[in-house]
């Protein structure tokens, strides 16, 4: 199978975000009626802001180590891999999750990357020693 390109990965991104935003406005639920219905103020508390992180990290982490793709991937056809083509470990994911992170920092650089890269393989593949195949659907008969 051949590694995914820049525009598949990123319809996959935008499937997967607004997952995490729901996932967010969940998580956010206690806390507003914690706070008798007023907002949170995100900059002053805490818990709140790791709470949050802890979503982001386990819906990604947790799709990747269980089988290799979230909803979004899933969608489009990707999987992803180690180079033996197994499932990523949860080292293996997690390394990829905070290189994903590094790979967005540089107004997104290392996603850009793949455009130049031989294999198609953006800075956090290259980190984490995964890769994001496509496995096209198979035709109807």
């Amino acid at each position: 199978m051949q590694n995914a390109g820049l525009m598949r990965r990123f319809a996959a991104i935008t499937y997967d975000m607004l997952l995490v935003a729901a996932l967010l406005f969940i998580a956010t639920i206690p806390f507003i009626a914690l706070r008798g219905g007023e907002p949170v103020e995100v900059g002053d508390n805490t818990l709140y802001r790791v709470v949050l992180a802890i979503v982001v990290y386990g819906f990604f982490v947790g799709f990747w180590t269980r089988s290799g793709r979230t909803l979004g991937m899933q969608s489009w056809g990707l999987q992803l891999e180690t180079a033996s083509g197994e499932i990523p470990s949860f080292a293996a994911a997690s390394l990829r999750f905070f290189a994903a992170i590094v790979s967005w920092a540089p107004a997104g650089l290392g996603f850009l990357w793949s455009l130049w890269d031989k294999d198609n393989l953006a800075w956090h593949d290259r980190i984490s020693g995964t890769r994001l195949v496509y496995y096209p659907k198979p035709e109807k008969q």
